[in-house]
Parts: C-alpha cells; structure tokens; sequence
C-alpha cells in the first residue's frame, strides 16, 4: 500500500488540492495521476492549493500551472503562510488569501459529511469499459479485470472485483468499497492504495473496505443491526 501525497477535495469555492509531502516532483506525479484517474470530475474546476508552511519555486508554479491548464482548470489561489512562496504567487496574479466569504464558509466545509446522489448499474462491466461518477456507484455484477470504476463517493458492488476501484476520489477517505468478492486488481480510497495479496484465501466472502490510521483494511461484510 502507498500513498497519493496529494489529495483533493471538492468545495463550493473551487477544488482544495492538499500536498502531503514536499518533494515537488513526488507531488507532480501524484497530481498527474489523480486527475488522470477522476478527469471527469475536476475538468473546468478551479484549483485552490493550500500549502501551508511549504515554499514554491517559479519553476514548480509555472508547472503547476500548465498541468492544471491541461485538465483544462484553473489556478485560482495558493494559501501559505510563507512570504517568499507568497511573493512568488502574487507576481503570478495569482491570490494568497481567499475572499472573505469563502474563507468564513471554509471550516465547515471541511468538516462537513459529504452528501451524493448514486448511480445503479444493472450489468457485469467487462475488460476496458469504464465508469466514473461523483457520487455513489452502485453495481448489480461483476467488476472484471482490465475494467475500472470511480466514484467520488462510495462503492458497492453486488458481486466481484476483479478489476481497478477507487473510490473517494475527490478526498472523501470516510468512502467504502463492498463487495460479495473483494479481489482487485487495485484498490483506492482517496488518496491510498491498496491491491489484492498474491496468497488470496480460496473461499470468497463478502468485504467492505475502508481507510483506518492511514491504510486500507478490508473486514467481514455483514449486517448490522
């Protein structure tokens, strides 16, 4: 299991992307292939990237930028607290600060349960195909190898994963993935990664995964009452 170390968030202000380390080029493929994997959602977004204390170069803006602008999104603000960084944003015409509105309404935002609607799939998806939505996705089959399902919200699949699942995939890490035989390819939750042992046990039984401290743990599939 590795880890994303970026992760985005959907919010009414723009797309809250979040470094989780500060290695640039480990944040650029991380980026890359986040957006490779929910294109869908975050294409004509505008970006806020919050750095907190991390700096950025011109280099690594410039960047940033044309990766942005090749998913067709926009830079819109970069929030730190380091005054190099902010100087370097600012000759960008690029804001440092959100506006006032927008930051009163940030903190509950963040804090806030995200709310989806869901999308029922009567078929078995086979080699190839593809689906991505930002809510629930909800699958009456199979999810074969070589097919691949996102949502922005959870998944659950009334038969087997064989292929690439990832849910959560605008940083919602309290997203599941259940299914009557958890077996995939890959497995993603937010901004982690999990994928199936070598040493699978031989009898399936239904699984719900979902991320505890910092991983993804998959446990029995049972009712609750």
């Amino acid at each position: 299991m590795e880890e994303i170390p970026v992760t985005l968030k959907g919010t009414p202000q723009g797309i809250l992307l979040t470094p989780r380390v500060d290695n640039w080029e480990a944040i650029s493929r991380g980026l890359t292939l986040a957006l490779q994997d929910a294109d869908a959602f975050f294409r004509g977004g505008r970006v806020i990237v919050e750095l907190g204390g991390r700096t950025i170069t011109h280099e690594q803006l410039v960047a940033l930028r044309e990766l942005l602008e090749a998913h067709e999104m926009d830079l819109w603000a970069i929030l730190t607290d380091d005054p190099t960084t902010m100087r370097v944003v600012r000759s960008y015409g690029i804001r440092t600060r959100l506006p006032a509105a927008a930051a009163a309404q940030r903190e509950p935002l963040e804090s806030a349960e995200a709310e989806y609607n869901a999308m029922l799939v009567q078929r078995t998806l086979r080699s190839g195909q593809r689906i991505h939505y930002p809510g629930h996705i909800i699958i009456m089959g199979d999810i074969n190898p070589g097919a691949e399902v996102v949502a922005g919200g959870s998944i659950i699949v009334w038969g087997h994963i064989r292929g690439l699942v990832h849910a959560g995939a605008l940083g919602d890490e309290s997203a599941v993935i259940c299914a009557l035989d958890l077996a995939p390819a890959q497995l993603r939750i937010a901004g982690y990664i999990s994928r199936t042992p070598e040493e699978r046990r031989r009898k399936p039984q239904p699984e719900i995964a979902s991320v505890s401290q910092n991983r993804i743990i998959a446990e029995p599939w049972t009712a609750r009452g």
